[in-house]
């Protein structure tokens, strides 16, 4: 249970939207946050001076100086030790609101670990960048009845749609099969910060309403703002459809694999090996690469630099390859240095 502090939350409780009866469900809840970029670092600071009482933050990738743009719980130090930003995120959470609980988890939400990874959430919020973990929490969500909270931003544009288990559409009513053809990324429109913080806030706002015990009132909707344009919609959600493969059939075709390929990153010009789960001493492999190229470890993760190619490899033997989109020469790059 959250520690109320006199003063801290005085100005929310005025609210009427939330008062001291709201203050107390926020500080009972927990939340996943699952993706701590651009939109997943917004929603945990916001969250966590807003006193929600525990924070679970899931991400596979680590801080870079091209973060810091729009990243918004990270600093310079954390790009140059290339911290895991679950990690980063909840040291800076810790020092924000030392109240509440943070759980920070370095890997990649999939199948396998879902259930224990978000077993206890009040509610999920969309921080990632790619729509195949997208459907793994629709599927997850719809089958628990737990609210999750769709977003996106790239460019100047961005969408906001919250997700209501037997009230709204889902994810898969929406979009039954991911956006075709060549979709624009960070690396080649770029990012508004400003938009970021906007869909964010806006995620935020309905995770409140709805953490705050006002639920009821929360009115389904998809919104879409363009802060260059400054062209500002809103769509309501229909009910869900009997036809849908997981809200209306409940058939949850994401939740029955427990491993994945890899997969290229979206807009990174890298791959994510992650069909190998196993320990991995990182000491021991910063000596067995250092004699190879230059190498740079701590006890989150080890980055190994062998022109023009990166790999990062976490401890559960997980590994980005930065340099390359081919997923078979980064599986092969993978299995020379770290093993097969």
């Amino acid at each position: 249970m959250l520690v109320m502090e006199p003063d801290r939350y005085s100005r929310q409780i005025l609210f009427p939207g939330i008062g001291a009866a709201g203050q107390q469900r926020l500080g009972a809840s927990r939340v996943a946050i699952v993706g701590c970029g651009a939109l997943g670092s917004f929603q945990a600071g916001a969250l966590a001076r807003a006193g929600v009482g525990q924070l679970l933050i899931v991400d596979r990738d680590y801080v870079e100086w091209s973060n810091l743009q729009r990243q918004w719980l990270f600093e310079e130090s954390d790009a140059r030790d290339a911290l895991p930003k679950a990690i980063a995120a909840a040291r800076h959470l810790a020092a924000i609101n030392s109240g509440i609980q943070v759980q920070p988890l370095v890997a990649d939400l999939t199948a396998a670990n879902i259930q224990e990874a978000l077993e206890g959430a009040s509610l999920i919020l969309d921080g990632t960048d790619n729509f195949e973990t997208r459907y793994l929490v629709n599927d997850y969500a719809i089958r628990q009845g737990l609210p999750w909270i769709y977003g996106a931003a790239v460019g100047s544009y961005g969408l906001s749609m919250p997700i209501l288990p037997g009230r709204s559409a889902c994810l898969k009513c929406v979009y039954p099969e991911p956006p075709s053809g060549v979709q624009p990324t960070c690396e080649t429109a770029g990012i508004l910060n400003a938009v970021t913080s906007a869909i964010a806030s806006i995620q935020v706002g309905d995770a409140l309403k709805i953490l705050a015990g006002d639920a009821a009132s929360l009115r389904p909707r998809i919104t879409t703002v363009d802060l260059w344009s400054g062209d500002v919609r809103q769509v309501a959600l229909p009910a869900p459809d009997p036809q849908c493969e997981a809200c209306g059939q409940r058939h949850f075709v994401h939740l029955e694999g427990a491993r994945r390929v890899p997969i290229s990153l979206c807009g990174r010009n890298a791959v994510q090996i992650h069909e190998l789960s196993r320990p991995i001493d990182l000491r021991e492999l910063e000596m067995t690469l250092s004699p190879l190229g230059e190498v740079r470890a701590n006890e989150f993760a080890l980055r190994f630099f062998l022109a023009p190619y990166e790999i990062t490899v976490f401890p559960d033997g997980r590994a980005i390859v930065k340099g390359t989109t081919d997923t078979g020469l980064a599986r092969s790059l993978y299995a020379r240095y770290v093993g097969s």
